[in-house]
């Protein structure tokens, strides 16, 4: 199992303070917000790594990080030129993965939960992360049939939500997935989408998912920033 940790795009939604930085290095409580994605896939024990970046901050990364040796770990770094969407970024990592299995996650995601015994258990096929929330037609939202444990569908920033099942920014998958994103499509904003994968991955009838126990938060709004450091004051 290889970790791909995905810290491009340009932070539009947290301008001025992205102005000059990634999102991704701005400080969450006491760590960059890159810390948590980081160690979420340490706790889960995947130590190689993979990190997208953008253009302009690439080596703002590789300043902070280095080779991940004080991490017990190896990172590796890949350059997303342009923003293309989560799936597009995702491609850049195939021949790092070279047919290994998968964990992909958003590098403003932060998670109290271990996902160690879900990367461990993991065989084939896809899995999501799922998290029940207030605010659902803010995310990605799953249908799921709780009874025999399937995702129905995954439909993107619904208006009237199907559920309040939030489809978070972790995601694990087997080597299939990079041929699923070569058949994808632009969406109407002009990006491949992550959705559409997953939706794929739901079509073939191989998406499992899990529901997240503890406090989760992405980072990428000035709302969410704020929580996602309260969240790591009381809990880390």
């Amino acid at each position: 199992m290889k970790g791909i940790i995905l810290a491009g795009g340009t932070g539009t939604r947290l301008y001025p303070l992205t102005k000059v930085t990634n999102k991704h290095l701005l400080p969450v409580y006491d760590k960059p917000m890159i810390y948590y994605p980081l160690q979420t896939l340490l706790d889960a024990g995947i130590d190689d790594i993979m990190i997208v970046s953008g253009r302009g901050h690439a080596g703002h990364f590789l300043e902070l990080l280095g080779s991940g040796s004080d991490f017990g770990a190896r990172f590796t770094y890949e350059i997303q030129d342009q923003a293309g969407g989560i799936a597009q970024a995702l491609n850049l990592a195939k021949d790092f993965a070279d047919d290994d299995d998968i964990t992909v996650i958003l590098g403003d995601n932060i998670f109290q939960d271990s996902i160690r015994n879900a990367v461990q258990s993991f065989k084939a096929g896809a899995q999501i992360f799922l998290k029940q929330v207030p605010d659902a037609a803010r995310f990605g939202v799953a249908e799921v049939d709780e009874s025999s444990g399937q995702v129905l569908s995954i439909e993107e920033k619904p208006e009237v939500p199907k559920s309040d099942y939030a489809v978070t920014g972790l995601y694990v998958y087997d080597s299939s997935v990079f041929e699923i994103i070569r058949t994808l499509k632009p969406s109407g904003r002009g990006e491949l989408e992550i959705t559409d994968v997953n939706n794929e991955y739901i079509r073939q009838d191989s998406m499992k998912y899990s529901v997240i126990d503890g406090q989760w938060s992405d980072a990428g709004t000035f709302d969410s920033l704020i929580r996602a450091g309260l969240i790591v004051q009381k809990i880390f």
